[in-house]
């Protein structure tokens, strides 16, 4: 029986400009999450010990999201909780549009499965994650790696696409130093768009795969543009079209908000990623706004589970 296993889970960008709530790509930037049996005898059933990023911003209760997932499973396997122990060190940044909550549904639910004795196979976890976020763009990615294009069936599954993403093509997130919340991003979007829009989009998602496949700089810069969300989001960030004049400008392909925001990401090649980095963080500091700004790889490789 396992006793103890550690969980590293990758922080995830979603969007990517026209794949709005459809398309994410996991990022070398990660949370781990370690799971222990506590002894049947142990006073306490729930033991949750938090460090890192945000650390005192993460609830350490019973409502605490990588222990709700975690209880899911054991729940869907109609099998009792056993009193755990949950250490968990981050290093995703909250409420910035990186993936933080998937990375704690993926984490719990693997903690929880594996514990168990690995009853559930991947796909049997992905619809599980996916009940428990909302919404497939972050947490498949975040559970599979590299970039995901997730597809409802008229059964209620899904259809799950690995989209190529070029080598040549660098993600520079930039991640400012306030939040923004996925409700409030949520609410400024409209009800309804034209059929323009709608085509627009579909057209343009069209291209970024090919795009992100290629890395064709002509087609990726105009596949990243955007008429859903990004139009009313940008609003709500401060400096936005300064910060995304100035990338483009450095060399960036193009610049998107990253899930709901407020964290950005832009898409080059190595020779310019410096360059974009720089144009970022010194914009948006002309702006008074502190920013970490970093090149980083698409993380391939899936959720990755460690027994003790």
């Amino acid at each position: 029986m396992t006793n103890s296993v550690t969980v590293t889970v990758s922080a995830t960008t979603a969007n990517l400009g026209p794949g709005f709530d459809c398309i994410g790509a996991a990022l070398s930037l990660h949370n781990q999450f370690r799971f222990s049996r506590l002894s049947s005898n142990s006073h306490d059933s729930l033991a949750i010990a938090i460090t890192g990023l945000d650390a005192e911003q993460v609830k350490t209760d019973n409502s605490n999201l990588a222990y709700q997932a975690f209880t899911k499973l054991y729940c869907h396997l109609g099998q009792p909780v056993p009193p755990v122990q949950i250490e968990i060190d981050l290093g995703v940044p909250l409420a910035r549009g990186l993936g933080s909550s998937a990375t704690a549904i993926v984490g719990g639910l693997l903690g929880a499965n594996e514990l168990a004795g690995a009853p559930l196979a991947q796909e049997q976890i992905m619809e599980l994650a996916i009940a428990l976020e909302g919404h497939p763009d972050n947490v498949v990615p975040a559970l599979m790696g590299g970039c995901q294009l997730s597809a409802s069936n008229a059964d209620g599954n899904w259809t799950i696409c690995d989209v190529p993403w070029h080598s040549d093509l660098i993600p520079v997130l930039a991640i400012p130093n306030f939040e923004l919340s996925t409700s409030e991003a949520r609410r400024v979007l409209p009800t309804q768009y034209s059929r323009a829009d709608a085509i627009f989009n579909v057209a343009h998602l069209g291209l970024l795969l090919r795009g992100l496949e290629t890395a064709n700089p002509d087609w990726l810069r105009t596949a990243l543009q955007d008429r859903i969300h990004q139009p009313y989001r940008q609003t709500l960030i401060a400096g936005f079209d300064q910060v995304q004049t100035a990338a483009i400008a450095a060399g960036a392909y193009g610049l998107v908000i990253s899930g709901a925001g407020p964290a950005l990401l832009a898409l080059t090649n190595l020779d310019r990623a410096e360059a974009v980095e720089a144009a970022i963080a010194t914009t948006w500091k002309s702006a008074g706004i502190t920013a970490q700004v970093k090149p980083l790889k698409l993380e391939e490789r899936g959720a990755w589970v460690e027994r003790f």
